[in-house]
């Protein structure tokens, strides 16, 4: 294991964290909205919001983990603080020199993953991190880095924040005007954390909830038929022959196909449900409440939609798997298997038409 050196700058960087007086405080739900963003975002079990003091890092917020600090020899933060500019990524702890040997890595919590985006003052010092940590070697997509990236200047945001607000309560007696300024920074954190969660979640070319959205709202509403005794039903549908239409007009064309399905699909669904992009050409209807009798007939008013439709190049049908929770599906895994071979069938059976799970000749179409 290699202890990080101390950086050049280190006497004023400890001046600077003192200066910031976040040591030792309690939890705050705006540093632990940031922690649950970061995890969420980066798909990690663990986030923490780090500051490495002279002899230990201590966490100001945290996610999966129960330790409040460690030992600054131990703390990959510690090699992260040497380049404010830029984000430390270790893949896998077990490979690299500097960790494979570290408590951290081969006891609990067995960090393989590591990806840590410095906490910079506005005069280049590293105060600690934002990191998110993984039990599992893997890398982070660059979307995913980006929003690392953003959130840790939210942190840094948020500690600004409460400098100038001890600032305040020096200099002035006036606690109208701080809780006016604290209010409203407040809110701007918000809005931009809700934009960000909503950003996360959205598919950039459909603009339908992505596929993270909807496992989330499948498995809410699975555990909520559950728990009240309600139907649920699923729908996955699938554009016919797309390829073909990549391969005779480009991909701009097939874009433009996956748009206007998906306008289609939202124009007809129902206020409860929810429409997502499963994947490349391929949907997903999630239906509260509804039996399949009632998934049957919104999957036919949704093939015929896109039947009707005028296309600009040739006409585009679509066909679709219909399952409806029952005993015999185990979770959510199995409902999405059951409507994938329903779909499968469907595909099999001439395509543009719709098939119940289970159903494995006979075929609904208008």
């Amino acid at each position: 294991m290699k202890v990080a050196p101390l950086p050049a700058n280190e006497a004023s960087r400890l001046a600077q964290l003192v200066e910031y007086d976040i040591l030792d405080t309690m939890p705050e739900q705006a540093y632990d909205d940031i922690t649950f963003l970061a995890a969420w975002i980066c798909n990690t079990p663990i986030a923490l919001v780090s500051l490495v003091d002279g002899d230990r890092q201590w966490f100001k917020s945290k996610v999966g983990l129960d330790a409040t600090e460690t030992s600054r020899d131990l703390a990959f933060c510690a090699h992260a603080i040497h380049n404010p500019d830029e984000m430390l990524i270790v893949p896998n702890a077990t490979k690299d020199d500097r960790f494979a040997d570290n408590p951290l890595v081969k006891e609990d919590p067995s960090i393989r993953f590591y990806a840590g985006a410095p906490l910079k003052t506005s005069d280049g010092c590293a105060l600690g991190t934002l990191c998110v940590i993984d039990r599992e070697p893997r890398e982070l997509k660059p979307g995913q880095q980006k929003a690392l990236g953003a959130l840790s200047r939210q942190v840094m945001g948020q500690l600004e924040l409460r400098k100038a607000v001890g600032d305040l309560k020096r200099k002035s007696a006036d606690l109208r005007k701080y809780q006016e300024r604290l209010e409203n920074y407040q809110c701007r954190l918000e809005q931009a954390n809700e934009s960000l969660s909503a950003k996360s979640q959205t598919d950039s070319l459909t603009g339908l909830d992505n596929r993270a959205a909807f496992d989330r709202r499948l498995d809410e509403e699975f555990h909520r038929a559950q728990r009240h005794g309600h139907p649920l039903s699923l729908l996955l549908l699938d554009v016919d022959h797309f390829k073909s239409f990549n391969d005779e007009f480009g991909h701009s064309t097939g874009d433009a196909v996956l748009q206007g399905v998906a306008r289609l699909l939202s124009e007809k669904r129902r206020a409860q449900d929810m429409v997502a992009r499963f994947g490349g050409e391929e949907f997903a209807v999630v239906l509260p409440d509804t039996n399949t009798e009632g998934a049957v007939i919104l999957a036919e008013r949704f093939r015929r939609a896109v039947e009707s439709e005028s296309w600009a190049d040739k006409s585009v049908t679509i066909s679709a798997g219909v399952a409806t929770l029952d005993s015999g599906i185990d979770g959510c895994r199995g409902l999405i298997d059951a409507a994938d071979q329903a779909l499968y069938a469907a595909k099999n059976s001439g395509r543009n038409c719709v098939i119940e799970a289970g159903a494995t000749a006979e075929k609904i179409q208008g």
